[in-house]
Parts: C-alpha cells; structure tokens; sequence
C-alpha cells in the first residue's frame, strides 16, 4: 500500500464526525499532513450545523470553558488566561525567501511595518512547537468563505484548530459549513493551523479553564504557500485566523497579484434627505471608533446610514472602472468597553441575542457589564470581573479588560445593508482615513486635492490601544495603500 494511502486510512480510523473521502484530494492531504504531526486523539469535520454549533457550546459550559448568561437569548461569557488578551504583533511574523519581499529592514531597531522571519528559523520554530501538541484533543476541520459562498470576490480557507471556542467564533464570524466544501470543489484554498499548545494530559493547571501557552506563542503567515500558522494563543486575532491573518495580511498578498485590495476598512452607505444614497469605505485602526460610524445613528433630519461592514473590506475595479467593496467577513469582533446605548445604539441590539463575549464582566442577573456601558447594574445586582472576581468600583482596576470583545452574527444589525452580501460588491464613492489622536489635530478635515489626500494618509499616525499588547500612549503608524481613483468632494456636517 502507498505510503500516501497508509496515511490516509491510519488518520480516517481517527475521525469522530464528518467523512474524509468526500473531501479533495488537496483537503484530505492538509489534513492527513498535520494529524500526523499534531497528533490529536480524534478528528472532526465541521459541518457548520444549529445542531453541531448547540453540542460545542454544551461542551465548553460543561468543562467551565464558557458560561451561558442567561438574561440573553443564547449568549455566552468566555475569560481568558490574562496572559492571553490581545493581538501579539510582536510574535506575528511573514516568512517569505527575502525580508525586503515583505518588510522593510530598518536602520536600526525593529521595523514598525511588521516581523520577518527566515524560511530556515521558522522551520525550526515549527518543529519545536507543533509535533504532540494536539494529543489528547480533539482537530476541528473548518471549511469557511471569506464572502459569500460562491461570490467570484470571495475566497475560501480550512482550519484546522484544537480549540471548541475558535469553531464557534468562526461559525460566526465567517460562512462556515459543508456549503464551503461543495463550493471549493477541487479549487485552491488557504491552509490555516492553529493550536492552543497545550496537549493533554496538562503539565500544569490552567487559568480559567483557558488553554494557552504564551511563552511559546507564533503566529506566522507564509504568503509564498498560501499557509497561516499559528500557535499557543486561543485570543480573537490569534486563533480566529479568517480574520486579519487571512482578510488582511495573506489577503494582500493575493490582492497584490491579482489586482485587486484587502483594506482594514469599514464600509457603509448613507443615503441623504432627497434619497441618493451612496456607499464609503473609512480606514482607522483597531479599537478607534469603525464600529461606531459603521452603526452610526444620524441625529440630522433625513439622513440613513446603513452598515456593510465595520472592520475588513475587499475592493476591486469593474469593468466599467467603477471601484467595489464587499464585506469579506460574517459578523463583528468588536470592542466592547465603549459601546453603550448612548455611542452605539444598533450594536447593543446587535449583541442582545447568539454572541460570544470575552472578557466582559458579569452580572449577579446574568448579564454583560464593561466600561462606558453608561447604565449602572440595577441595585442589589454585583458584579463579577473579567479576571473572575468581586468587583466594585474601588477594585482600582477595570471590570472588563480594555480589549475584551463580542462575536456577534452580521445579519442581525438592525441597520444591515440590504446589498451587504452582494456577490458584485458595492460601488465606493470615497475613502475616510482616521485614527485615535489625544491631541493636536482637527477632529475632522477635508483633502484639497487627491495628491494632498494621498500625502495625508501616507503621514497618519494613531495612537497606540489595547487592540494589540501595546502599552502606554505612543502614536503608531497607519500604512495606507493608495487607491487610484477619483475621491468625490463630500462634506460632513
């Protein structure tokens, strides 16, 4: 027997749901490849199912690793390792055969516009990492499209990841399921691996029943192989890699070679009082207000906005050279301290039904509770901090951590595009840039021109936040890609 079959038929005897030979050939040799290395106790294929979304999440509550809060329809309260918060830029990396192919080498110091890693050191990295590290765990296989299943924009991806929490994140985050198989066929897709780097049995006891390994975190892109590999951290932008691992990082890689653009954009559309509506895209960082504008409540007479998208969005050129956007993800990984009733009205009635929450405080009543929520716990109601301890306001620290999230489905904004999954994308009128600044700067100006608009995005800076392990009030840079077309004069009032 080829060695290639003895190692399908070795990993099939392992698989607890879902049928390897109905998957490619390319599929099935992903798969086979990193069982043999993970080494994890059994295989399960995603179908991306109501019923096999239920089992998951039963599963977490059961081993503590969620909890259900029951003020809200199908809500859940994840808390992590507090080692294990945030993107770790200093641990994101790019492998690729020569540094100036990907990141700047700087003069001196780290270069600010990303990490290279050498093919030869990355090899070494993974070797040290990955073999035993899903043994006693279960390896998810998940089929998801970035986009609409099917959309000539969209793209499609497999992860395989040894954490429950990273299925159900996806599940929401992105078009997941056994659709994403039949539409893959035997087309090319982008390999994603993640691990929690923690196989059992433990070596040593958890911290709210989070499974991470921080000294050993990496997460690395490998455009050349069309690879995302990452491990140790089970965090949002680490582990849920359809996310600015794909969307962004490999994606401007394919972007590049096939002419087209993955922005870290916002899109909405606004119509005016007459009823001509047109659609933006606005480029500002994590954690510096997408959400909030994208979900925005006019207070001016007459005017509507309508979300696309609050944090992704890929843009390609017509054939009548008219520039189109879509919304390349399927829910919203927000920040949650910030958001109330008073900033974001459309996104508290977004997350009150099937959302994933990190990090947030709890109420005695089965509630949320974070920071800028504008609205007190009724009286008798204590709280319970993201650290999962009694909290008051003389804690001297936060209730919920600066970053901590909620996972909710798109489609129930209650101000949703009606065009937000349209297959051609919609027509981008304009582009804002923008960013978090504590001084120093208008808070809101117009270009003269689209040659001073370009200097002026290529000159932004942003004030660091807890998106990423930054700490302190230092100004990072925004790269902006410039996007030559014709910017209509447009001003807000």
């Amino acid at each position: 027997m080829p060695a290639q079959q003895k190692a399908e038929l070795e990993v099939s005897g392992i698989v607890s749901q879902g049928n390897l030979k109905s998957l490619s050939a390319d599929v099935i040799d992903f798969i086979v490849t990193y069982a043999r290395i993970c080494l994890p106790e059994n295989i399960h294929i995603c179908d991306g199912s109501e019923e096999e979304n239920k089992k998951l999440l039963h599963q977490m509550e059961e081993i503590g690793m969620i909890k259900r809060l029951h003020k809200y329809d199908n809500c859940w309260l994840a808390r992590t390792d507090p080692r294990d918060v945030a993107r770790i830029e200093s641990k994101t990396i790019i492998v690729t055969q020569e540094q100036r192919d990907t990141v700047p080498v700087a003069k001196s110091g780290v270069s600010q516009l990303g990490r290279w890693m050498s093919e030869d050191d990355f090899e070494k990295a993974f070797k040290s990492r990955f073999p035993g590290c899903m043994r006693g765990r279960t390896m998810y296989v998940i089929p998801f499209s970035m986009g609409p299943i099917g959309s000539p924009l969209s793209k499609i991806g497999i992860q395989l990841t040894d954490s429950p929490y990273v299925v159900a994140s996806m599940r929401i985050m992105t078009r997941m399921g056994t659709a994403v198989f039949e539409a893959l066929g035997k087309g090319e897709f982008v390999k994603c691996l993640h691990s929690v780097g923690c196989p059992l049995p433990l070596r040593e006891p958890l911290v709210n029943n989070w499974p991470c390994n921080p000294e050993l975190t990496l997460i690395a892109h490998i455009p050349d192989r069309r690879e995302i590999i990452s491990f140790g951290s089970g965090y949002g932008g680490n582990s849920l890699l359809g996310k600015k691992c794909f969307a962004l990082r490999i994606a401007s890689r394919i972007a590049k070679e096939e002419g087209w653009l993955a922005e870290h954009m916002l899109i909405l559309g606004i119509t005016n009082p007459e009823g001509k509506k047109k659609y933006f895209a606005a480029a500002f960082p994590s954690a510096c207000g997408k959400t909030n504008l994208a979900m925005m409540r006019p207070s001016l007479p007459g005017w509507k906005i309508e979300c696309v998208g609050d944090d992704i969005a890929w843009m390609k050129f017509d054939e009548q050279g008219n520039l189109r956007a879509i919304n390349p993800e399927n829910g919203f990984f927000g920040v949650a301290p910030g958001t109330s009733v008073k900033t974001n009205p459309n996104a508290m009635e977004t997350i009150s039904k099937n959302t994933i929450f990190t990090n947030v405080a709890e109420t005695s009543d089965g509630g949320v509770y974070w920071e800028g929520m504008d609205e007190s716990p009724a009286p008798g109601i204590t709280l319970t901090s993201w650290k999962n301890k009694e909290w008051t306001q003389e804690f001297g620290e936060p209730a919920a951590h600066p970053n901590s999230r909620f996972c909710t489905p798109a489609s129930q904004c209650p101000i949703i595009d009606p065009k937000w999954e349209s297959s051609e994308g919609v027509p981008i009128e304009g582009i804002i840039f923008g960013g978090r600044r504590p001084a120093g700067v208008p808070l809101v100006y117009e270009a003269l021109s689209w040659q001073h608009g370009v200097f002026v995005g290529s000159a932004m800076r942003s004030e660091a936040t807890a998106a990423a392990e930054h700490k302190g009030r230092s100004l990072q840079i925004i790269l902006i890609i410039s996007v030559h077309f014709h910017l209509q004069s447009f001003i807000v009032n």
